[in-house]
Protein backbone atom coordinates (compact mmCIF):
# COMPACT_ATOMS: atom_id res chain seq x y z
CA UNK A 1 0.00 0.00 0.00
CA UNK A 2 1.54 3.37 -1.06
CA UNK A 3 3.27 5.49 1.97
CA UNK A 4 1.99 9.31 2.36
CA UNK A 5 5.31 10.36 0.56
CA UNK A 6 4.67 8.23 -2.17
CA UNK A 7 0.77 9.72 -2.82
CA UNK A 8 2.77 13.71 -2.40
CA UNK A 9 4.99 12.72 -4.81
CA UNK A 10 2.57 11.33 -7.31
CA UNK A 11 0.32 14.13 -6.93
CA UNK A 12 3.02 16.91 -6.87
CA UNK A 13 5.37 15.69 -9.38
CA UNK A 14 3.36 16.42 -12.34
CA UNK A 15 2.34 19.99 -11.07
CA UNK A 16 6.14 20.76 -10.89
CA UNK A 17 6.58 19.19 -14.31
CA UNK A 18 3.82 21.00 -15.97
CA UNK A 19 4.86 24.54 -14.00
CA UNK A 20 8.55 24.14 -14.79
CA UNK A 21 7.50 23.43 -18.86
CA UNK A 22 5.31 26.59 -18.96
CA UNK A 23 8.13 28.93 -17.21
CA UNK A 24 10.48 27.65 -19.79
CA UNK A 25 7.94 28.09 -23.02
CA UNK A 26 7.40 32.12 -21.02
CA UNK A 27 11.20 32.61 -21.04
CA UNK A 28 12.66 31.45 -24.02
CA UNK A 29 14.34 34.06 -26.31
CA UNK A 30 11.49 34.92 -29.00
CA UNK A 31 12.33 34.97 -32.56
CA UNK A 32 13.01 38.51 -34.15
CA UNK A 33 11.15 39.06 -37.06
CA UNK A 34 14.17 40.54 -39.75
CA UNK A 35 14.44 41.44 -43.38
CA UNK A 36 17.19 39.37 -44.99
CA UNK A 37 19.16 40.04 -48.39
CA UNK A 38 21.56 37.95 -50.24
CA UNK A 39 25.37 38.81 -50.81
CA UNK A 40 25.94 38.42 -54.63
CA UNK A 41 28.08 39.62 -57.07
CA UNK A 42 27.68 42.40 -58.83
CA UNK A 43 28.54 45.75 -60.58
CA UNK A 44 29.22 48.61 -58.55
CA UNK A 45 29.63 52.27 -59.10
CA UNK A 46 30.81 55.43 -57.44
CA UNK A 47 29.04 58.72 -58.37
CA UNK A 48 28.56 62.09 -57.29
CA UNK A 49 25.26 63.70 -58.82
CA UNK A 50 23.54 67.29 -58.47
CA UNK A 51 21.25 69.43 -60.64
CA UNK A 52 22.86 70.85 -63.67
CA UNK A 53 21.66 72.88 -66.49
CA UNK A 54 21.81 72.94 -70.29
CA UNK A 55 23.96 75.70 -71.82
CA UNK A 56 24.90 76.97 -75.33
CA UNK A 57 28.61 77.10 -75.97
CA UNK A 58 29.14 80.38 -76.83
CA UNK A 59 26.34 82.85 -76.27
CA UNK A 60 27.10 86.29 -78.61
CA UNK A 61 24.82 88.92 -77.30
CA UNK A 62 24.28 91.46 -80.30
CA UNK A 63 24.30 95.10 -78.77
CA UNK A 64 23.03 98.64 -80.61
CA UNK A 65 26.70 100.09 -82.59
CA UNK A 66 25.13 103.28 -82.31
CA UNK A 67 23.02 105.56 -80.54
CA UNK A 68 19.30 105.93 -82.75
CA UNK A 69 15.70 105.19 -82.68
CA UNK A 70 15.74 101.09 -82.87
CA UNK A 71 12.99 99.87 -85.56
CA UNK A 72 11.05 96.90 -83.81
CA UNK A 73 13.10 93.93 -83.89
CA UNK A 74 10.68 90.81 -86.13
CA UNK A 75 12.88 88.20 -84.98
CA UNK A 76 11.65 85.73 -82.62
CA UNK A 77 13.38 83.40 -80.28
CA UNK A 78 13.94 79.53 -82.43
CA UNK A 79 14.00 81.67 -85.80
CA UNK A 80 17.45 80.65 -87.58
CA UNK A 81 20.11 83.42 -88.37
CA UNK A 82 23.04 83.21 -90.41
CA UNK A 83 25.97 84.77 -89.85
CA UNK A 84 26.79 88.04 -91.68
CA UNK A 85 23.56 87.89 -93.64
CA UNK A 86 20.41 87.88 -91.33
CA UNK A 87 19.94 91.38 -89.79
CA UNK A 88 18.99 91.47 -86.39
CA UNK A 89 18.42 95.04 -85.78
CA UNK A 90 17.88 98.69 -88.02
CA UNK A 91 18.78 101.49 -86.03
CA UNK A 92 17.97 105.04 -87.06
CA UNK A 93 20.79 107.50 -85.87
CA UNK A 94 19.43 109.52 -83.78
CA UNK A 95 19.06 114.12 -84.09
CA UNK A 96 21.36 116.36 -82.03
CA UNK A 97 19.60 117.08 -79.00
CA UNK A 98 18.34 120.45 -78.32
CA UNK A 99 20.67 123.26 -77.39
CA UNK A 100 20.49 125.40 -74.01
CA UNK A 101 20.70 129.38 -74.36
CA UNK A 102 24.60 129.50 -73.15
CA UNK A 103 25.34 126.74 -75.43
CA UNK A 104 23.78 128.25 -78.50
CA UNK A 105 24.94 131.62 -78.24
CA UNK A 106 28.79 130.28 -77.32
CA UNK A 107 27.91 127.90 -80.81
CA UNK A 108 27.19 131.04 -82.62
CA UNK A 109 30.15 132.85 -81.32
CA UNK A 110 32.44 129.84 -82.25
CA UNK A 111 30.94 130.41 -85.99
CA UNK A 112 31.57 133.69 -86.36
CA UNK A 113 35.21 133.21 -85.44
CA UNK A 114 35.49 130.35 -87.73
CA UNK A 115 33.97 132.90 -90.29
CA UNK A 116 36.61 135.68 -89.57
CA UNK A 117 39.58 132.87 -89.56
CA UNK A 118 38.50 131.43 -92.75
CA UNK A 119 38.31 134.83 -94.61
CA UNK A 120 42.19 135.92 -92.82
CA UNK A 121 43.33 132.45 -94.21
CA UNK A 122 41.55 133.20 -97.89
CA UNK A 123 43.82 136.72 -97.92
CA UNK A 124 46.71 134.70 -97.08
CA UNK A 125 46.27 132.50 -100.13
CA UNK A 126 45.63 135.27 -102.74
CA UNK A 127 48.98 137.13 -101.11
CA UNK A 128 50.81 134.05 -101.55
CA UNK A 129 49.41 133.90 -104.85
CA UNK A 130 50.79 137.28 -105.64
CA UNK A 131 54.03 136.66 -104.39
CA UNK A 132 53.84 133.27 -107.13
CA UNK A 133 53.53 135.38 -109.47
CA UNK A 134 56.10 138.04 -108.88
CA UNK A 135 58.74 135.48 -108.62
CA UNK A 136 57.21 133.98 -111.34
CA UNK A 137 57.83 136.88 -113.31
CA UNK A 138 61.04 137.75 -111.79
CA UNK A 139 62.64 134.27 -112.44
CA UNK A 140 61.65 134.49 -116.23
CA UNK A 141 63.40 137.76 -116.46
CA UNK A 142 66.55 136.48 -114.75
CA UNK A 143 66.68 133.40 -116.99
CA UNK A 144 66.54 135.87 -120.42
CA UNK A 145 68.79 138.26 -118.58
CA UNK A 146 71.11 134.79 -118.10
CA UNK A 147 71.37 133.98 -121.83
CA UNK A 148 72.89 137.38 -122.72
CA UNK A 149 75.19 136.60 -119.67
CA UNK A 150 73.97 139.87 -118.07
CA UNK A 151 73.09 138.21 -114.74
CA UNK A 152 75.63 136.52 -112.51
CA UNK A 153 75.03 132.76 -111.92
CA UNK A 154 73.84 133.32 -108.06
CA UNK A 155 71.57 135.95 -109.09
CA UNK A 156 69.78 133.53 -111.11
CA UNK A 157 69.66 131.23 -108.42
CA UNK A 158 68.62 133.24 -106.24
CA UNK A 159 65.51 134.07 -108.25
CA UNK A 160 64.61 130.32 -108.25
CA UNK A 161 64.82 130.47 -104.60
CA UNK A 162 62.38 132.69 -104.34
CA UNK A 163 60.14 131.43 -106.84
CA UNK A 164 59.80 127.62 -104.95
CA UNK A 165 59.78 129.29 -102.25
CA UNK A 166 56.37 131.32 -103.17
CA UNK A 167 54.59 128.19 -104.16
CA UNK A 168 55.42 126.39 -101.21
CA UNK A 169 53.92 129.58 -99.17
CA UNK A 170 50.87 129.20 -101.43
CA UNK A 171 50.34 125.41 -100.93
CA UNK A 172 50.55 126.48 -96.97
CA UNK A 173 48.27 128.65 -96.97
CA UNK A 174 45.89 127.03 -98.91
CA UNK A 175 46.33 124.21 -96.51
CA UNK A 176 45.82 126.51 -93.55
CA UNK A 177 42.62 127.53 -95.70
CA UNK A 178 41.16 124.58 -95.97
CA UNK A 179 41.61 123.96 -91.98
CA UNK A 180 40.28 127.12 -91.13
CA UNK A 181 36.73 126.10 -93.61
CA UNK A 182 36.72 122.10 -91.50
CA UNK A 183 36.64 124.70 -88.66
CA UNK A 184 33.84 126.74 -89.53
CA UNK A 185 31.59 123.53 -90.71
CA UNK A 186 32.20 121.88 -87.24
CA UNK A 187 31.35 125.35 -85.66
CA UNK A 188 28.01 125.43 -87.68
CA UNK A 189 27.42 121.41 -87.05
CA UNK A 190 27.23 122.60 -83.44
CA UNK A 191 23.84 124.53 -84.28
CA UNK A 192 22.37 122.21 -85.61
CA UNK A 193 18.89 120.98 -83.93
CA UNK A 194 16.96 118.16 -84.14
CA UNK A 195 14.77 117.46 -87.05
CA UNK A 196 10.91 117.94 -86.84
CA UNK A 197 9.93 115.23 -89.01
CA UNK A 198 10.60 111.68 -89.55
CA UNK A 199 11.26 109.44 -92.67
CA UNK A 200 8.47 107.85 -93.51
CA UNK A 201 8.03 104.35 -91.94
CA UNK A 202 7.11 102.99 -95.55
CA UNK A 203 10.16 104.67 -96.65
CA UNK A 204 13.53 102.58 -96.48
CA UNK A 205 15.40 104.85 -93.62
CA UNK A 206 19.40 105.56 -93.71
CA UNK A 207 19.82 103.00 -90.68
CA UNK A 208 22.47 100.91 -89.33
CA UNK A 209 22.16 97.30 -90.08
CA UNK A 210 22.99 95.00 -86.98
CA UNK A 211 23.84 91.36 -88.40
CA UNK A 212 24.29 88.23 -86.54
CA UNK A 213 27.76 87.37 -85.95
CA UNK A 214 27.36 83.41 -85.83
CA UNK A 215 25.01 80.89 -87.69
CA UNK A 216 22.51 79.18 -85.60
CA UNK A 217 19.41 80.86 -84.00
CA UNK A 218 18.00 82.96 -81.71
CA UNK A 219 18.15 82.23 -78.13
CA UNK A 220 16.06 85.03 -76.26
CA UNK A 221 15.34 88.76 -77.69
CA UNK A 222 15.76 91.27 -75.07
CA UNK A 223 14.91 94.17 -76.52
CA UNK A 224 11.88 94.14 -79.17
CA UNK A 225 9.63 96.56 -79.35
CA UNK A 226 10.55 100.10 -81.53
CA UNK A 227 12.41 103.01 -78.86
CA UNK A 228 15.42 105.12 -78.68
CA UNK A 229 18.98 102.92 -77.60
CA UNK A 230 21.99 104.34 -76.41
CA UNK A 231 25.47 102.95 -77.50
CA UNK A 232 25.91 99.33 -76.87
CA UNK A 233 22.39 98.26 -75.66
CA UNK A 234 22.06 94.88 -75.62
CA UNK A 235 19.06 93.62 -78.06
CA UNK A 236 19.30 89.78 -79.01
CA UNK A 237 21.00 86.74 -77.56
CA UNK A 238 21.89 83.79 -80.36
CA UNK A 239 24.07 80.71 -80.56
CA UNK A 240 23.90 77.26 -82.34
CA UNK A 241 22.33 75.23 -80.35
CA UNK A 242 23.37 71.74 -81.67
CA UNK A 243 26.76 73.01 -79.35
CA UNK A 244 25.57 72.33 -75.85
CA UNK A 245 27.40 71.76 -72.73
CA UNK A 246 26.06 70.83 -68.98
CA UNK A 247 26.97 73.06 -66.47
CA UNK A 248 26.66 71.75 -62.51
CA UNK A 249 27.52 73.44 -59.49
CA UNK A 250 28.71 70.54 -57.17
CA UNK A 251 29.91 70.78 -53.35
CA UNK A 252 33.72 71.44 -53.55
CA UNK A 253 33.99 68.25 -51.54
CA UNK A 254 32.92 66.37 -53.90
CA UNK A 255 34.77 68.45 -57.19
CA UNK A 256 37.75 67.42 -55.70
CA UNK A 257 37.10 63.92 -56.74
CA UNK A 258 36.31 64.92 -60.21
CA UNK A 259 38.76 65.36 -63.47
CA UNK A 260 38.29 66.14 -67.29
CA UNK A 261 38.11 62.53 -68.60
CA UNK A 262 35.52 61.27 -66.50
CA UNK A 263 32.16 59.78 -67.82
CA UNK A 264 29.11 61.38 -66.97
CA UNK A 265 25.08 59.71 -67.03
CA UNK A 266 22.81 62.75 -68.05
CA UNK A 267 19.64 61.87 -66.25
CA UNK A 268 16.07 64.01 -65.56
CA UNK A 269 16.43 65.45 -69.24
CA UNK A 270 13.09 63.72 -70.54
CA UNK A 271 13.90 61.00 -72.62
CA UNK A 272 13.63 57.70 -71.97
CA UNK A 273 17.20 56.95 -71.46
CA UNK A 274 20.41 58.52 -69.51
CA UNK A 275 22.86 60.18 -72.66
CA UNK A 276 26.14 59.81 -72.37
CA UNK A 277 28.50 62.59 -71.63
CA UNK A 278 32.28 63.44 -70.77
CA UNK A 279 33.55 66.09 -67.97
CA UNK A 280 36.09 68.14 -70.30
CA UNK A 281 36.59 71.17 -67.67
CA UNK A 282 36.67 71.52 -63.66
CA UNK A 283 36.85 75.39 -63.11
CA UNK A 284 39.68 76.36 -60.45
CA UNK A 285 37.52 79.14 -59.16
CA UNK A 286 35.12 78.38 -56.42
CA UNK A 287 31.69 80.45 -55.50
CA UNK A 288 29.48 80.95 -52.20
CA UNK A 289 26.19 79.79 -52.59
CA UNK A 290 22.91 79.73 -50.46
CA UNK A 291 21.40 76.48 -50.47
CA UNK A 292 17.42 76.13 -49.89
CA UNK A 293 17.46 75.91 -45.96
CA UNK A 294 19.80 79.20 -46.03
CA UNK A 295 23.11 77.35 -45.78
CA UNK A 296 26.22 78.72 -46.92
CA UNK A 297 28.12 76.10 -49.28
CA UNK A 298 30.85 76.19 -51.44
CA UNK A 299 30.71 75.44 -55.03
CA UNK A 300 32.48 74.87 -58.08
CA UNK A 301 31.23 74.74 -61.76
CA UNK A 302 31.89 71.35 -63.36
CA UNK A 303 31.29 71.16 -67.76
CA UNK A 304 30.12 68.01 -69.57
CA UNK A 305 30.01 67.63 -72.94
CA UNK A 306 27.45 65.59 -75.00
CA UNK A 307 28.85 62.72 -76.68
CA UNK A 308 25.53 61.14 -77.93
CA UNK A 309 24.30 62.50 -81.76
CA UNK A 310 22.54 65.60 -81.29
CA UNK A 311 19.61 64.19 -82.76
CA UNK A 312 19.20 61.89 -79.79
CA UNK A 313 18.56 65.15 -77.61
CA UNK A 314 17.76 68.26 -80.53
CA UNK A 315 14.42 68.91 -78.12
CA UNK A 316 17.16 70.14 -75.59
CA UNK A 317 18.02 73.74 -75.54
CA UNK A 318 19.10 76.61 -73.78
CA UNK A 319 18.95 76.87 -69.70
CA UNK A 320 16.91 73.50 -69.41
CA UNK A 321 17.56 71.60 -66.29
CA UNK A 322 19.34 68.45 -66.21
CA UNK A 323 20.60 65.71 -63.75
CA UNK A 324 24.06 64.88 -64.41
CA UNK A 325 25.81 61.91 -62.44
CA UNK A 326 29.45 61.81 -62.62
CA UNK A 327 31.13 58.61 -62.39
CA UNK A 328 34.26 58.07 -60.20
CA UNK A 329 34.82 54.67 -60.41
CA UNK A 330 33.06 51.18 -61.45
CA UNK A 331 33.77 48.12 -61.22
CA UNK A 332 31.75 44.47 -62.53
CA UNK A 333 31.38 40.69 -61.21
CA UNK A 334 32.46 42.07 -57.30
CA UNK A 335 30.88 40.63 -54.08
CA UNK A 336 28.31 43.18 -52.80
CA UNK A 337 26.54 43.90 -49.91
CA UNK A 338 23.33 46.47 -49.14
CA UNK A 339 24.62 49.39 -47.08
CA UNK A 340 21.48 48.97 -44.75
CA UNK A 341 23.31 46.01 -43.72
CA UNK A 342 26.43 47.61 -42.08
CA UNK A 343 26.99 49.08 -38.96
CA UNK A 344 29.84 50.21 -36.87
CA UNK A 345 31.57 48.13 -34.68
CA UNK A 346 34.79 50.36 -32.92
CA UNK A 347 36.81 50.97 -35.75
CA UNK A 348 35.58 48.08 -38.12
CA UNK A 349 32.38 47.90 -40.20
CA UNK A 350 30.32 44.78 -39.24
CA UNK A 351 27.03 42.66 -40.16
CA UNK A 352 24.99 39.97 -38.95
CA UNK A 353 24.97 36.96 -41.10
CA UNK A 354 21.76 34.45 -40.59
CA UNK A 355 23.29 30.87 -40.02
CA UNK A 356 20.38 28.74 -39.39
CA UNK A 357 18.19 31.19 -38.39
CA UNK A 358 21.15 32.22 -35.89
CA UNK A 359 22.41 36.12 -36.01
CA UNK A 360 26.01 35.75 -35.86
CA UNK A 361 28.03 39.46 -36.10
CA UNK A 362 30.70 39.23 -38.62
CA UNK A 363 33.53 41.96 -39.54
CA UNK A 364 33.82 43.07 -43.08
CA UNK A 365 36.42 45.00 -44.80
CA UNK A 366 34.90 46.86 -47.71
CA UNK A 367 36.31 48.36 -50.81
CA UNK A 368 33.97 50.49 -53.69
CA UNK A 369 30.72 51.86 -51.90
CA UNK A 370 28.12 54.14 -52.80
CA UNK A 371 24.43 55.24 -51.19
CA UNK A 372 23.06 51.98 -51.93
CA UNK A 373 26.04 48.63 -51.54
CA UNK A 374 29.30 48.47 -50.91
CA UNK A 375 32.35 46.18 -52.12
CA UNK A 376 32.85 43.07 -49.78
CA UNK A 377 36.81 42.34 -50.28
CA UNK A 378 36.38 39.84 -47.33
CA UNK A 379 34.56 38.43 -44.97
CA UNK A 380 30.95 37.39 -46.90
CA UNK A 381 30.82 34.85 -48.83
CA UNK A 382 28.40 35.02 -51.80
CA UNK A 383 24.91 32.94 -51.07
CA UNK A 384 24.81 34.41 -47.73
CA UNK A 385 22.49 35.70 -45.95
CA UNK A 386 22.58 39.48 -44.14
CA UNK A 387 20.71 41.35 -41.72
CA UNK A 388 18.93 44.81 -43.37
CA UNK A 389 18.74 47.51 -41.00
CA UNK A 390 19.20 45.48 -37.47
CA UNK A 391 17.48 46.40 -34.35
CA UNK A 392 18.44 46.84 -31.24
CA UNK A 393 17.07 43.61 -30.45
CA UNK A 394 19.26 41.35 -32.84
CA UNK A 395 22.41 40.93 -31.01
CA UNK A 396 24.71 38.22 -31.31
CA UNK A 397 22.96 35.05 -31.27
CA UNK A 398 19.33 36.02 -31.50
CA UNK A 399 16.95 33.71 -33.10
CA UNK A 400 15.68 35.31 -36.23
CA UNK A 401 12.45 35.09 -37.97
CA UNK A 402 12.61 35.79 -41.77
CA UNK A 403 9.58 38.41 -42.83
CA UNK A 404 7.97 37.14 -45.67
Amino acid sequence: MPTANTRRLTFWAPLVLIAGAGIAILFRPVAVPVDLATVERNSIRVTVTDEGETKVKDVFVVSSPVPGLMRRIELEAGDPVTAGVTIVASIEPSDPLFLDVRTQAESQAAVRAAEAAEKYAAAQVRRAEAELDFAAAELKRYEGLASRNTVSENELDAARRRAKTSTAALEESKANLNVRGSELEQARARLMTPSLSRNNRGEDCECVKTYSPVSGAVLRVLRESEGVVTSGTPLVEVGDPRKLEIHVDLLSTDAVQVEAGQRALIEAWGGNKPLEGVVTRVEPFGFTKISALGIEEQRVNVRIDLVDPPEQWARLGHGYRVEPRIVLAETDDVLTVPRSALFRDGDSWSTFVAEDDVAVMRHVELGLGNAFDAEVVSGLSAGEQVVLQPSDRVQEGSRLKPRS
